[in-house]
């Protein structure tokens, strides 16, 4: 649905306010036909009522009093003449007909063969808005709700019209405001529940979402209904069982890593008393190389178990200020002007991917330009160097750590192979990831995708 909200507790109010709308149409439907049918009996028990009056009063009165008595009965509602003649030719026989007939002799105190009812529209025999001459039966034409003949015992016939029963509103000012009240209220409840069972799931959501950017949490509550509180415990034991992984993965890591440097140090100390200077010269150049991938093996490590805070940092200035101590050190960069971008991040990590990055792409690529850009689909910042680019076959394989291409990389400019590793880890640990690709021009593209914080 387009209108629909998209929130659940939107949602559950809307589709209780539909059930109570159909709930209280159908009510209205019913409450309807019954108030008209209640109002039909009053209407009709008061002009048998009145007929009966007027029968007695015609008895007790003198005929000179007949046609003032007949007129102070009649009204809008019911019109009654004496005549010599019946207005109503034959009985009718529904049920209605029926019905009437016999109350009619009931409160008329005579046999029901005198009585003949007619329910259905026959043309009035007189106007109901005419009040003059209704002895004699002659006016306008109408129609009637339903028409009686009553042969009194002086020989005489009480003709009686009856109008139809005033119109009923089907629903009142009463029931509106009840049905208001109830919309009011029932929305209200919809809202809160709503809210209340959302409320673990947009934690949860957070959280997810905390703990792909590689951040540190604690258990969440379990709280809400019996399925969200499950959900909620789910994701508490995988969080659980995944820093525990981690923590074990790293700890052998380390544990091997930081060992390594003792026996370096003393093939070192071994390899300064070797005489002969060449075999000397490349012994230790082989000892400074595993004492490199060492270190390099431990910053890898520790980028894993490292817990730093998130804060708001301009990227822009970030990567500017890597850039610029490149820079004093020889390397070919220029980073392009784009303002102020505010992103959330572990701002040390982040430094530490940017400089990786941008050291490989001014070392292998000669020199390198960075930008930042924002578009549908996030934050970008691309890295594009003069290099020489990396074959198609290798752009996932130099993401594996220790893995060098002789294409792009040299021993003798150092790195072990871990700095697009760690780059990768830390801004996949960000919630963005990383993607190359070669330049028609010639060179490389590096792409880092970064969650956008719409910070202005």
């Amino acid at each position: 649905m387009r209108f629909a909200p998209s929130s659940l507790a939107g949602q559950l109010a809307l589709l209780l306010l539909l059930a109570l709308v159909v709930a209280q149409g159908i009510a209205i439907a019913l409450f309807a036909a019954e108030r008209s049918e209640a109002v039909q009996h009053a209407h009709r028990e008061s002009i048998i009522a009145r007929a009966g009056t007027v029968a007695q009063l015609l008895r007790e009165t003198p005929p000179a009093l007949h046609g003032a008595t007949l007129a102070a009965a009649s009204n809008g509602e019911a019109q009654f003449t004496l005549d010599p003649e019946p207005s109503v030719d034959a009985a009718g026989t529904g049920e209605r007909a029926t019905a009437i007939t016999r109350d009619l002799a009931r409160a008329l105190d005579v046999e029901r063969q005198r009585v003949r009812v007619s329910p259905r529209g026959f043309a009035l025999l007189f106007d109901l808005d005419h009040e003059d001459d209704h002895d004699h039966g002659d006016g306008h034409g109408g129609s009637h709700w339903f028409a009686a003949s009553v042969q009194l015992h002086g020989g005489q016939w009480l003709n009686i019209a009856v109008g139809p029963p005033p119109a009923v509103p089907p629903w009142g000012w009463t029931f509106l405001l009840s049905l208001l009240l109830s919309a009011l209220a029932v929305a209200a409840v919809a809202v809160l529940m709503g809210r209340r069972i959302s409320k673990p799931m947009r934690n949860l959501s957070a959280a997810a979402d905390r703990l792909g950017r590689g951040e540190e949490m604690d258990a969440l509550p379990e709280t809400g209904p019996l399925e969200i509180r499950g959900t909620v415990r789910a994701f508490n034991l995988m969080r659980a069982r995944l820093d525990s992984y981690v923590r074990d993965r790293t700890a052998v890591l380390a544990a091997i890593s930081h060992d390594l440097r003792t026996p370096i140090t003393s093939l070192r100390l071994y390899a300064e008393l070797v005489e002969d200077g060449n075999s000397r010269t490349k012994i230790l150049r082989t000892l400074d190389e595993m004492r490199r991938m060492t270190e390099d093996a431990l910053a890898f490590i520790r980028e894993d178990t490292q817990r730093e805070t998130t804060r708001m940092v301009d990227l822009h200035a970030l990567i500017d200020s890597v850039a610029a101590d490149l820079v004093d050190i020889g390397h070919g960069l220029s980073v392009l002007d784009t303002g102020r971008v505010v992103v959330a991040c572990r701002p040390v990590a982040m430094r530490r991917a940017f400089r990786n990055l941008l050291e490989n792409a001014s070392i292998h690529g000669v020199r390198a330009t960075v930008r930042i850009a924002r578009d549908d689909t996030g934050l970008r910042v691309v890295i594009e160097d003069e290099g020489p680019g990396i074959p198609e076959a290798d752009m996932e394989r130099v993401f594996e750590p220790f893995v060098r291409l002789d294409e792009s990389r040299s021993r003798d400019k150092g790195g072990a192979g871990l700095g697009l590793a760690i780059a990768r880890t830390i801004v996949r640990g960000h919630g963005g990831n990383i993607f190359l690709e070669n330049r028609a021009e010639g060179g490389l593209r590096v792409t880092v995708s970064v969650p956008d914080s719409d910070v202005p």
